[in-house]
């Protein structure tokens, strides 16, 4: 009998009538493998209208409403990897980490290296053990293209402190990216429901019901002709915000192939995370975390015109 971690209630529309199940459930789990789709499935976790189906090839009518059991990782034991980290701070209870672009944060759905999570045990001794083997230490996450700061439990009483701080929403998150087109409006506050896209469930949207509330705060640092440097501070941290948010506003971010129209001369989206302000977990002073900016991102930069060197003043002087 398989312990299940999350249990997913989705409903199938027009678009995804003759879809074969596996193909619509792993457009829906985030990295997940169709091996691993197949295995859900084969176990008994996926029910269509309240039945359960074990066969992978089962098509879709457009109408149903399904409900898929998400069980708990059987893995007992990661593999330490000696994946270089740039390491901005560290004391005996946490470690902050200046993520680099291209690097997924923790292991997820039979992917189970080339993670943060797998260079933390080769670099870093202790880790807390809260989120279980997959996330040892992991208290949030960035996504797999995004750089910077990360901060990360060495023991079980500094996740705690620092997951309630997520919680409540107490530390202050700072981010800056390279957006498509000129804002009318050179600084504003976007308040909006984020959930599932109905017609691609690997995105998130915009939407008016069933979605959670996501908050970003924007200011528009330097223009270039069609490009702009934007800095987000956000309230919320639901998955994609930012991303999500500026397109919303139609200045999707470059590089960005999944929000935007393609790499627009980047090689990922161009959005990083520099700058994290929160009270130490057992020190109880405030700390302000800062990540330099990394290469690709001035390069982008310098190639669609905007000054990075307010932001790169901002970084140098730790403000």
């Amino acid at each position: 009998m398989m312990d299940i971690k999350e249990t997913l209630t989705v409903y199938a529309n027009e678009n995804d009538k003759g879809k074969r199940i596996d193909k619509f459930l792993n457009e829906l789990i985030d990295d997940a493998t169709r091996s691993y789709v197949q295995k859900i499935i084969d176990n008994g976790l996926v029910e269509i209208q309240g039945k359960k189906i074990t066969k992978s090839g089962n098509k879709l009518k457009g109408t149903e409403i399904i409900v898929v059991n998400i069980p708990e990782d059987e893995v007992l034991d990661l593999t330490p990897e000696d994946i270089p980290l740039d390491i901005i701070y560290e004391d005996s209870d946490i470690v902050v980490i200046n993520k680099a672009p291209n690097l997924v944060v923790h292991p997820a759905h039979g992917n189970y290296s080339g993670t943060l999570v797998n260079a933390l045990l080769y670099h870093i001794k202790d880790l807390s053990t809260i989120n279980g083997v997959i996330r040892p230490g992991i208290v949030h996450r960035l996504d797999k293209d995004t750089s910077g700061v990360i901060v990360v439990a060495k023991n079980d009483e500094a996740h705690g402190k620092l997951s309630e701080m997520f919680k409540e929403k107490t530390l202050e998150k700072i981010y800056v990216c390279i957006a498509k087109g000129i804002f009318k409006e050179k600084s504003g506050r976007i308040e909006t429901l984020i959930g599932r896209d109905s017609r691609d469930r690997k995105k998130m949207a915009v939407v008016n019901e069933n979605g959670k509330i996501a908050i970003s705060n924007y200011e528009v640092i330097d223009e270039g002709k069609n490009h702009s440097l934007v800095k987000v501070r956000i309230e919320t941290g639901r998955t994609h915000q930012i991303r999500v948010h500026m397109k919303h506003l139609n200045h999707p971010i470059m590089g960005d192939t999944t929000y935007g129209n393609g790499n627009d001369g980047a090689d990922r989206q161009m959005l990083h995370a520099y700058r994290l302000k929160f009270i130490h977990p057992t020190k109880n002073t405030e700390m302000t975390v800062i990540a330099p900016l990394p290469e690709d991102f001035k390069r982008a930069a310098k190639h669609v015109g905007v000054d990075i060197s307010k932001i790169e003043s901002e970084i140098k002087n730790g403000k």
